[in-house]
């Protein structure tokens, strides 16, 4: 079902650390809301905080606030903004934007709202986001909220399972993994699953077309030995833009300390153009250790790949 949020007021302030006024409208360019404060070419040149928020607040503050006292720019109704993710999307009938940072730094003693009243809701419970469509926003206008779906490919190599003649457990550990991480946030994922016999060529095209499709993780398991069929290290190194060697580096000391085998995986990880990749061993007690260390960062790798610099 589709969500909506309904504009209730957007506004606009000329100086930073200040409370914004109601505005009969804004125009949103690539620097963020014209002749607004906090315009620029960074990642947080819209702030959004929602009647929900506003309301709480105004209990806690012991009086009734007016829109733009939170110095944000968009006061919503309809969706706790709060529980949207970075990545997500508003769109309207000719203008979008996308979340980039949920809360922020509260600046204390220099923020006009916690001077009053000692506290401020918009560090808690204010979104930012950057404009994707240029246009224009009124009271009144209704934007639909788009989650974004994060997408992954999880590829099984090996001969046996290939043929039928192995039931892949690897693979579906993966998955598994993924999903109970997702389901304690957030964010909705799709995993689509492949297995292929150990080949270097059926695992191009699997890759080239990961990459052409812009998924965002895809995860090998298998092949990262030095058996003669073991080519997915060989086959993934040179598609690689950018190599994340720290965390299998880590991942091999940290396990290899105690089990001298762990330090034989050649295993790597990386950015190949807009997919991020990492090559795992075959066997379950492998895809447990290193999926434990990947999905500690994994969120984090996504947001830099788009520019977001969230902590």
């Amino acid at each position: 079902m589709t969500q909506q949020i309904k504009v209730l007021s957007v506004n606009t302030s000329e100086e930073k650390g200040t409370v914004k006024k109601p505005v009969e409208e804004i125009t949103l360019n690539h620097l963020g809301v014209m002749d607004d404060a906090h315009s620029g070419p960074w990642h947080r040149q819209v702030s959004l905080l929602g009647k929900e928020s506003f309301d709480r607040f105004s209990q806690q503050a012991g009086r009734q606030l007016a829109f733009g006292e939170f110095a944000e720019n968009i006061t919503t109704e309809g969706l706790e903004l709060v529980k949207t993710s970075p990545l997500d999307r508003f769109v309207g009938e000719n203008v979008e934007l996308e979340i980039t940072q949920i809360g922020k730094e509260c600046h204390g003693s220099s923020c006009a709202i916690f001077k009053e009243v000692g506290n401020c809701v918009m560090p808690k419970e204010g979104i930012f986001a950057r404009v994707v469509n240029q246009g224009s926003i009124k009271p009144g206008d209704v934007l639909e909220y788009v989650p974004r779906i994060l997408r992954f490919h999880v590829v099984t190599l090996s001969d046996r399972a290939s043929r039928g003649q192995y039931e892949d457990k690897s693979g579906p550990r993966v998955v598994k993994l993924l999903q109970e991480h997702f389901e304690k946030r957030p964010r909705n994922i799709q995993v689509e699953t492949t297995i292929i016999s150990d080949d270097a060529s059926s695992l191009s095209l699997v890759l080239e077309k990961a990459s052409y499709e812009e998924i965002d993780v895809l995860i090998t398991t298998g092949g990262t030995g030095i058996g003669p069929r073991d080519i997915t290290v060989e086959t993934v190194t040179p598609m690689l833009d950018k190599e994340i060697p720290g965390i299998m580096e880590m991942i091999r000391v940290k396990y290899g300390a105690d089990k001298p085998n762990a330090l034989l995986s050649r295993g790597v990880a990386g950015l190949m153009s807009e997919t991020l990749v990492y090559t795992l061993p075959g066997s379950v007690r492998a895809v447990n250790e290193y999926m434990e260390e990947i999905l500690k960062t994994l969120e984090h790798l996504i947001y830099m790949r788009h520019g977001l610099d969230v902590h």
